[in-house]
């Protein structure tokens, strides 16, 4: 059974190859639908494609951030010496000698900002690529860990929706005695009305009677319970097979929807009061669900 799965989480990853080293950091948080975003060192454009891909390979749902930092260990390089600089600084000494000054050595010139250069040696694109891939690599790791804490937070979640569906059956049960005793009361609170407003009316046993059953009929929460009762089972079903975030949201407005129908049909301030906690537990798991990958 494939685990249930949060939203937020957070994975690292760090890695080194030749004369590079990096960190990978991967962190999301909740998202109607997938989201990636991608940070990375210049001239490695290629890994925001790895980001992405698995990232989708991975996630359903939830913003996704990953951030690549890298970094080149300086190099010992051949020394240049920057001509026009040098000439530069030449005239100036040359002038400042002809002022009196003392002359300039070549050490302090050699020392002067811009005169000496280190050249770098030009990037080897078959090593570039390989370190390239290392990171790609490292980006996988990143996300696998992301991904355990995104479950990690899945499994503590388990337990208090199972809780919710529970206290949800529960009410429905209570809703379904409750409703049972309504017709009586329907009956017993027309006859009274009809009786002190029309008390010698010709045939008002019969009028008692077909009215009673009129407003019974549409008090009846029958259906509502029925539904509720398929919406519980379809739920639980959910839980146990993830991802099914959308499916969920999607079900606890028709949850929503029953409820509602419920508390209208009521014709006691006991169902009316059942009803009302119902929905008040549909909503505390709706706002679980809302962390669902």
């Amino acid at each position: 059974m494939t685990a249930l799965s949060g939203m937020t989480g957070f994975g690292r990853a760090e890695g080194a190859a030749g004369d590079w080293s990096w960190t990978v950091e991967a962190r999301s948080v909740n998202g109607r639908s997938l989201e990636v975003r991608f940070r990375g060192p210049p001239g490695f454009d290629a890994l925001e494609k790895a980001a992405r891909d698995a990232a989708q390979a991975r996630f359903a749902r939830g913003q996704l951030t990953v951030g690549v930092q890298a970094r080149r260990t300086a190099g010992q390089g051949a020394l240049a010496i920057n001509r026009a600089a040098l000439d530069q600084y030449l005239a100036l000494a040359r002038e400042l000698e002809a002022s009196g000054a003392t002359p300039a050595s070549a050490h302090g010139l050699l020392s002067l900002r811009g005169v000496v250069e280190v050249a770098e040696e030009a990037d080897d694109a078959e090593a570039l690529a390989a370190v390239q891939s290392a990171i790609a690599a490292d980006i996988a790791a990143a996300l696998d860990a992301l991904k355990a804490a995104r479950e990690g937070e899945g499994a503590a979640l388990r337990p208090v929706i199972l809780g919710f569906i529970d206290r949800i059956e529960t009410l429905v049960g209570q809703a379904e005695t409750e409703a049972a005793s309504q017709t009586d009361a329907i009956r017993e609170r027309f006859t009274r009305r009809m009786r002190e407003l029309a008390p010698e009316a010709d045939g008002l046993e019969d009028r008692i009677v077909t009215e009673a059953a009129s407003l019974a009929v549409r008090a009846d929460v029958r259906e509502e319970i029925d539904r509720l009762r398929a919406h519980i089972a379809a739920a639980r079903a959910l839980i146990s097979a993830p991802p099914a975030g959308r499916k969920l949201d999607f079900l606890m407005q028709e949850f929503m929807r029953e409820a509602n129908t419920l508390c209208s049909k009521s014709a006691t301030t006991a169902l009316t009061a059942v009803g009302l906690e119902l929905k008040a537990t549909i909503e505390q798991l709706r706002e679980q669900i809302q962390n669902v990958e």
